[in-house]
């Protein structure tokens, strides 16, 4: 939004800029030393009408197309910012020179005043150029000159550098859609290939498997939660090595990034090479539900449930435990065995029935279990 509100600012000052040249009374008269106003004839007058006009107007197209056709850099440092626009005001000056030099040698017979109008629109074009290129790139500045360098400085979050079976396994489009990762995911341009190869895989698993990796990094492109960037820079050192594994190693080292992936082997390689790893299975068995139906568990009673015969515990965590003929134990602790457990987006619930009683004993920190009472028979079975 920000860069479509700066194009038409450029826009309209471009506008006002020709405009205001043209209808101004110094591209027809112009004041001798004297100090007397003489009038330019019809042609020297139509010919800067002309050169201010579609110079101006051709420049300010030119770089608009540029501006748009051109495909998306990455940067994100303000010194680059700086550094971008004082080249941009140096080439300003040189090209000012240059048209100077051929209206001299070629006798384009253009006045001052239409010169000042060439360069001031000339000007306002290649810093237009330079903020908009800026101002379309967030991660990286890097100007390669001798003796100085404007290096990548990571701030927060350091990008996750997705692996083909991070992409195809799909988990990775969740966490990152419940802001779990707050930072931009990059896809090199040979994980992309090696994806498109598998999709046209004569192996029909192999095919499915491919166009699913493809869908899903289509499905996150689209999402504006999730920031994905398909990376096309050659990085010498990526180029030397061969075999997507190690490409996404150096890769990853060299924008000081963290592999995603779900393949162990990749990982244990990545690990040795000092890169961080984020392995999605890990993560997966890290946030799995420590409770299984079958287990026993002790919880008190806090209070009463929704349901007939329900009792409410909690974890020391603060998981809620629903205890199913405990609604009467309010304040007692008691032995549970797990029935069902529900992970959701507001927490996680475990399930459970109540068993027996857990009491301290007085001589120690033991705890005795007290098992819930037997069903009492009648007086006339006693007698049978």
């Amino acid at each position: 939004m920000l860069l479509l509100i700066f194009r038409g600012i450029f826009i309209i000052v471009i506008v006002a800029v020709v405009v205001g040249y043209i209808s101004s009374d110094a591209i027809s008269q112009y004041t001798t030393e004297d100090g007397e106003v003489k009038y330019l004839s019809d042609e020297i007058r139509r010919a800067n009408f002309n050169a201010i006009l579609w110079c101006g107007l051709g420049l300010a197209l030119t770089v608009f197309l540029v501006d748009i056709f051109t495909p998306k850099k990455r940067l994100g440092a303000l010194a680059g910012v700086f550094f971008a626009l004082l080249v941009g005001l140096f080439l300003t000056w040189g090209l000012a020179q240059v048209l100077d030099l051929l209206n001299e040698i070629h006798r384009l017979g253009l006045t001052a005043i239409a010169l000042t109008a060439i360069k001031s629109v000339m000007g306002i074009c290649i810093c237009y150029l330079v903020i908009s290129i800026v101002m379309r790139t967030k991660d990286d500045v890097r100007f390669v000159i001798p003796y100085v360098e404007f290096a990548k400085q990571t701030k927060g979050m350091r990008p996750l550098v997705l692996d083909t079976s991070a992409i195809i396994d799909g988990r990775i489009a969740d966490l990152c859609q419940s802001k779990l990762f707050d930072a931009p995911l990059i896809v090199p341009r040979f994980v992309l290939n090696e994806l498109q190869l598998i999709a046209d895989s004569a192996d029909k698993l192999k095919r499915n498997r491919g166009r699913r990796g493809l869908d899903i990094l289509n499905k996150m492109q689209s999402n504006s939660v999730i920031e994905v960037e398909i990376d096309d820079s050659m990085i010498p050192e990526v180029e030397e090595v061969k075999g997507v594994d190690q490409k996404l190693v150096m890769f990853s080292k060299a924008c000081n990034g963290r592999l995603a992936t779900t393949d162990y082997n990749l990982s244990k390689v990545a690990q040795v090479r000092e890169v961080d790893v984020v392995n999605i299975n890990d993560l997966a068995n890290s946030l799995k539900v420590i409770a299984l139906p079958g287990e026993t568990m002790e919880v008190k009673i806090i209070k009463a449930g929704e349901e007939i015969e329900q009792g409410i515990g909690y974890l020391d965590d603060g998981t809620m435990v629903v205890v199913e003929g405990a609604r009467n134990k309010i304040g007692r602790q008691l032995l549970i065995s797990i029935t069902s457990s529900l992970q959701t987006s507001a927490g996680k619930m475990i399930f459970g029935k109540f068993e027996g009683f857990v009491q301290e004993t007085n001589g120690n920190a033991r705890r005795r279990l007290q098992k819930r009472p037997a069903a009492t028979h009648s007086s006339r079975d006693d007698k049978n």
